[in-house]
């Protein structure tokens, strides 16, 4: 089956890993003042990218704790299922996460997909020992995520993606979901696309979206009225 050009960008945390792994290593390691930054983002005096930087900052862990709580944390159990299938049927798939890049790569490593493309946050030592900082290699002008989704969807777009799946979650994934041509949605995003008339589909999981992408290769998903959403929990 062709894949009609369509190129699918998917979200990490939330959507693709059980866990935000950001909250998860705050929650270990982080020292005090990352909950006053998480309710500045959250009552949006700041953006994610400046949230982001300030919590990894307070991070308190060597390299080995990391490696070691990363390697406890899972992911849907069918994703590497649908990635064969979308390598199978030709369309290209891409992380695009406002999370850490280490982190995924490494978890994602532990499942054999270590080289899927990603777009992320850099993670990175600092100084003194035990602390971090964090760089954003995908951010563009004017948003304030470290990862602009939807400054990747552009740039799918210019490298030849006729059209887009946005496969997400949450509130990253909010711009990015308004200018792609199809949503697989979970969570908080099934609401923003349904209130913004925007095509989506709800999913559970990736054994949800591993049935559904053949139909939408073939137009027949296209034409058919979103499904009533099971669980809208955030």
């Amino acid at each position: 089956m062709p894949s009609l050009g369509w190129t699918i960008l998917c979200d990490f945390d939330g959507t693709i890993s059980v866990e935000d792994v950001i909250d998860s290593l705050l929650d270990r390691f982080g020292r005090p003042g990352w909950e006053a930054l998480e309710q500045d983002w959250r009552a949006g005096r700041i953006g994610s990218r400046a949230c982001m930087s300030g919590q990894v900052a307070l991070l308190d862990m060597n390299a080995q704790e990391l490696d070691r709580h990363l390697d406890g944390l899972w992911i849907d159990h069918a994703f590497p299922a649908f990635v064969a299938r979308a390598r199978a049927l030709g369309v290209p798939l891409r992380v695009v996460s406002d999370g850490l890049d280490y982190a995924i790569e490494r978890i994602l490593g532990r499942y054999g997909l270590a080289g899927l493309p990603l777009a992320a946050n850099h993670l990175s030592p600092g100084t003194p020992p035990q602390r971090w900082q964090l760089s954003s290699p995908y951010q563009a002008e004017g948003c304030l995520s470290g990862t602009c989704k939807c400054a990747r969807l552009a740039e799918a777009r210019a490298g030849g993606a006729a059209r887009t799946l946005l496969i997400g979650d949450g509130a990253s994934d909010f711009c990015a979901a308004d200018r792609a041509d199809f949503v697989f949605a979970k969570h908080r995003l099934i609401e923003h696309c349904r209130a913004a008339g925007i095509p989506y589909v709800p999913i559970t999981g990736f054994e949800d979206a591993l049935d559904l992408l053949p139909r939408l290769l073939d137009g027949s998903l296209l034409a058919a009225p979103a499904e009533p959403a099971a669980n809208t929990a955030a």
